[in-house]
């Protein structure tokens, strides 16, 4: 419902029908609380001061958390000194069990009413009120679960098969196919709001299979009543590294930069590929378990105890997924 004019507003008073006013706190997103951004940090100080800044210099307003899995350089000394009021609680993990775990950690704190909002430490958001920008497009699409952005420099952009979609002023592009186990078919996990409605249908993320964005999409398009797609009004870069001498860390670094630097570290840290290698068999056999009828949609998770009582988890494939960070990323 559009604002109505505040003259029109004391006209209404005059006459005594005031109760003809609507009750802005109940109309568009203002029925919403502000969202839920979940920023999960592992080592490359440099980056992480640099992208983090830029999204507390917005002043929207949000409510974020942040979990630090076990870096090894002074990322965590950093995020102590961050003293935002928007910033709701800041985490220290003592072992790397993976992006997976950290991701439904946070999720396992959002209040039912909330948006959340997934960031990877290495996205740089170039847009400023994003936040609003996405909001736009779930407003105008009330069918629309899950949005994100494409990848961007240094990566190609790649742009999986769309379907435009207009309504009004706002307008998206729609996951046409999410086809599983399809090349980059799927809405990127580096940058990704979802509507609270959707976790009535799907949980968390597939800790049983741990394949991240790539089991998301497919799982919210063709398993649930809602839809994903892109938004095109929000820019990002993802730079992978940036030079000591540029760092805005180098006060609290104590690494010994002719050993080894933060992106050295995030870099021999990262099992991520070994990992898709040696489980794509669950990412597969999930979905074959879906298509047969013999699990849903929703996925619990080991940070929300109940779930894992009320729906399907596998403890086994789960456990195997979170030792292959903590014992190789660790």
């Amino acid at each position: 419902m559009k604002e109505i004019d505040s003259a029109v507003k004391e006209i209404l008073k005059i006459y005594g029908l005031s109760g003809l006013i609507p009750d802005e706190q109940k109309t568009g997103s203002a029925s919403y609380p502000p969202p839920f951004i979940s920023y999960i940090t592992f080592n490359r100080l440099g980056l992480t001061i640099k992208n983090l800044n830029n999204i507390l210099d917005s002043d929207e307003d949000f409510e974020m958390h942040i979990i630090d899995c076990n870096s090894k350089d002074n990322t965590w000394d950093y995020i102590n000194s961050l003293q935002d009021k928007r910033i709701k609680s800041k985490t220290q993990f003592k072992l790397n069990l993976g992006p997976i775990y950290a991701a439904n950690f946070n999720l396992a704190k959002r209040r039912p009413d909330q948006y959340f909002i997934a960031i990877d430490s290495d996205v740089y958001i170039k847009t400023k009120n994003w936040i609003s920008r996405f909001m736009e497009v779930f407003e105008a699409f009330p069918d629309v679960g899950l949005l994100g952005v494409t990848r961007d420099n240094p990566y190609p952009r790649h742009m999986p098969p769309i379907i435009p979609k207009i309504s009004g002023n706002a307008a998206y592009l729609e996951l046409r196919d999410a086809q599983i186990d399809g090349i980059m078919d799927f809405i990127p996990g580096s940058l990704q709001v979802l509507r609270p409605e959707l976790f009535t249908e799907i949980g968390y993320w597939s800790e049983e299979n741990g394949y991240g964005d790539a089991e998301l999409s497919p799982r919210v398009t063709h398993y649930t009543s809602f839809k994903a797609g892109f938004v095109t009004t929000v820019e990002i870069d993802m730079t992978q590294s940036i030079g000591c001498a540029q760092c805005q860390g180098q006060e609290i670094c104590t690494l010994n930069k002719s050993d080894q630097t933060c992106y050295m570290l995030s870099k021999k840290s990262n099992v991520n590929d070994s990992f898709a290698s040696k489980f794509k068999w669950k990412y597969l056999e999930t979905f074959k378990e879906l298509s047969e009828g013999n699990r849903t949609a929703y996925c619990a998770s080991i940070s929300d105890p109940v779930s894992i009582v009320e729906h399907k988890y596998n403890m086994v494939w789960a456990s195997e997924n979170f030792e292959h960070y903590i014992s190789r990323s660790n």
